[in-house]
C-alpha cells in the first residue's frame, strides 16, 4: 500500500498527535474480540450478556470466571508491529496522546506511557462496593479457567466483591480520562483512529472532535470506513500501516 507524501510530511511536522485504537490492533495480537466466536467451553455464552454490572450481580462467578480467562489470553499474548510502531511515534513528536478502548496491557508492554484506557483494565479490578483497586497475584495459572466459575475475591477493606476493571455496559466512561482524550483531540495537529471502525459512541466523537479543530485524520483499519471527516482512509492491519509510516516520516 503507497502512503500518501502529504502524510509523511504532515506527521514529520505534527508537534500534537493524538492515536486512539481499538480491538482491531488486539486482535493482530491474537486476542479474540466481542463479535467473534469463543473459544473452548465460553463458546455458549454471549459475551454481551456478561459485560453489564447486572450479570455480576447474579452470577458474579461466571462473570469473573469468564473475564479471568480474558485476563489469561491477555498474558499469553504479545505486543504486536502496531503496538511498537505507536510507542515509536512517541519518540518522534513532541506530544503523542494515546487513548485506547482496549482493556488489555499490551500499549503499555510495548513500551507506550500514560496509556489513556477509555474502557478501563483487566489488570485493575476493584472492589464492587467501596471501589478500593485490588491487587492480583502475578503470573499465569497452572490451568486458566475456559468456561467454568470461578468466584471473585474478596476486598480486603471491606469484606464486598471484587468486580472487573472494565467499562460494562450501562455504565459511564471515566471521565477524567474522557476530558483528557477530548481535549486532546481538539488541540492535536494529527489525529489517528488505528484498528476501529468509529462507531461506538462516545470514543467514536474524537474523530470528529479533531476534524472539526482542523487537525488532519488518518482511519488505519482493513475493512475501512466512512471517509467524511477523515483526511486519509489506510487500509492495511495496522502491523503493516504503522511501522511503514515510522519508516517513510522518520527513518
Amino acid at each position: 500500500m503507497k502512503i500518501p507524501e502529504a502524510l509523511t510530511d504532515m506527521l514529520q511536522r505534527a508537534q500534537r498527535v493524538v492515536v486512539l485504537t481499538g480491538a482491531g490492533v488486539s486482535a493482530e495480537s491474537g486476542l479474540a474480540t466481542f463479535r467473534d466466536k469463543q473459544a473452548g467451553l465460553w463458546e455458549r455464552f454471549d459475551p454481551m450478556q456478561l459485560a453489564t454490572p447486572e450479570a455480576f450481580e447474579q452470577d458474579p462467578a461466571l462473570v469473573w470466571g469468564w473475564y479471568e480467562w480474558r485476563r489469561m489470553q491477555v498474558m499469553l499474548a504479545a505486543p504486536n508491529a502496531g503496538h511498537f510502531a505507536i510507542k515509536e511515534f512517541a519518540d518522534h513528536v513532541s506530544c503523542l496522546t494515546l487513548v485506547t478502548q482496549n482493556v488489555d496491557d499490551l500499549h503499555e508492554r510495548a513500551g507506550s506511557l500514560a496509556v489513556h484506557h477509555l474502557h478501563g483494565s483487566l489488570a485493575k479490578p476493584f472492589c464492587a462496593d467501596c471501589r478500593r483497586m485490588h491487587m492480583l497475584p502475578a503470573g499465569i495459572p497452572h490451568e486458566p479457567p475456559n468456561g467454568r466459575r470461578v468466584d471473585p475475591p474478596r476486598c480486603a477493606a471491606c469484606g464486598g466483591k471484587v468486580r472487573p476493571g472494565v467499562v460494562w455496559f450501562g455504565e459511564t466512561l471515566p471521565q477524567a480520562e474522557w476530558q483528557l482524550s477530548a481535549r486532546a483531540a481538539g488541540e492535536c495537529d494529527v489525529f489517528f483512529c488505528v484498528g476501529t471502525s468509529s462507531t461506538v459512541f462516545p470514543a467514536a466523537s474524537l474523530l470528529p472532535i479533531a476534524a472539526k479543530a482542523g487537525a488532519m485524520t488518518i482511519q488505519v483499519n482493513p475493512q475501512g470506513a466512512d471517509g467524511g471527516a477523515l483526511s486519509f482512509d489506510l487500509r492495511g492491519p495496522s502491523g503493516t500501516v504503522l511501522p511503514e509510516l515510522v519508516r517513510l516520516a522518520w527513518h
